[in-house]
């Protein structure tokens, strides 16, 4: 009888163009967002610093759970997998739109089963080199691996990651053949190319840049179509030798499909304010990236366009990843 009642209660309210008022208690315990990557990562420090500020805004904790593996893949499964009541969040990244087409089999759909919040932030990558690896520029790279098919090899977080698109495409215009050897996160991939193991990584910016104003790393190009004003000197790739190339990475928070309107609504609100503070905007910005918050359907809009297009670089490149 109680659930029937319940039942009447719900349709009257749908039929009046009301929808039940499930964020009116949101949140009543600590909300938890998920990276795919390892700590000290590019996404990683991008969320940090998000989930600091937006433990203010939602008066409660927020936690970073990073769950590292399978290109980001693990985490991407366990949030679409999640109980849809706005607890468990997913900073995704643009892995999650290449992934979509590079992977042969997926247990969730980057469309289907997420429900995006808002776009956090962007920034490039940049390509780093070992200090002692002889080319100092883009163009004698290039000269450099054509001259060494298949010597050379090259970091990412996992296949089908932004890292590795980033890698993939640069070898696909410029014609050379490097070899892929994958981590779990920036540091991991970044810490090889210094102890001299690896040749090059397209690395997250805010992750590279205290290695490169430390000499630990060499820069040579950004995948941006701008140069950033913490490496003045350093030129985009398409400028140095590779017109046309460019590559971001950007971050965006996601919920479960599920997950009911008003409480993706109060989230974006949320994010927002977070994004404005002064204080956040400070820190990014000293890390090279921009917050570009968004509303959830300009975040869903993104999110297809960026995987139509990488669809077309994967297809393109012949990337297909078991």
């Amino acid at each position: 009888m109680e659930k029937s009642i319940v039942r009447v209660i719900l349709f009257g309210a749908c039929a009046l163009g009301v929808t039940p008022g499930w964020a009116q208690g949101y949140p009543a315990k600590p909300v938890r967002i998920v990276i795919g990557f390892s700590a000290g990562s590019t996404t990683d420090l991008i969320g940090r610093v998000l989930a600091t500020k937006m433990s203010e805004v939602l008066s409660q904790p927020v936690v970073v759970d990073n769950r590292p593996g399978a290109g980001a893949n693990i985490a991407a499964e366990l949030v679409s997998k999640a109980v849809p009541d706005g607890y468990t969040l997913l900073l995704a990244n643009a892995g999650l739109a290449t992934g979509a087409t590079a992977y042969v089999k997926l247990n969730f759909n980057a469309l289907r089963d997420f429900a995006p919040v808002s776009q956090v932030s962007a920034t490039p990558h940049i390509l780093v080199t070992h200090p002692s690896l002889p080319p100092k520029s883009i163009k004698d790279l290039v000269a450099f691996t054509r001259a060494r098919p298949g010597e050379l090899n090259y970091s990412s977080t996992g296949h089908g990651n932004s890292d590795h698109l980033a890698a993939e495409l640069f070898s696909y215009m410029t014609g050379i053949r490097m070899v892929h050897v994958t981590y779990k996160g920036g540091p991991q991939a970044l810490s090889d190319v210094m102890s001299g193991q690896i040749a090059m990584y397209f690395a997250g910016l805010p992750v590279a840049l205290p290695l490169i104003k430390a000499g630990r790393v060499r820069a040579l190009g950004l995948t941006d179509a701008k140069r950033t004003p913490l490496l003045p000197d350093v030129p985009t790739i398409a400028e140095a030798g590779v017109p046309g190339y460019e590559h971001i990475l950007w971050s965006m928070l996601v919920l479960p499909a599920a997950t009911p309107r008003d409480i993706v609504t109060r989230l974006n609100q949320d994010a927002a304010k977070a994004l404005g503070a002064a204080d956040v905007r400070d820190r990014y910005a000293g890390m090279g990236v921009e917050p570009a918050p968004s509303t959830p359907e300009r975040a869903s809009a993104y999110l297809r366009s960026e995987t139509e297009k990488y669809a077309k670089v994967v297809k393109a490149i012949g990337l297909r990843i078991e």
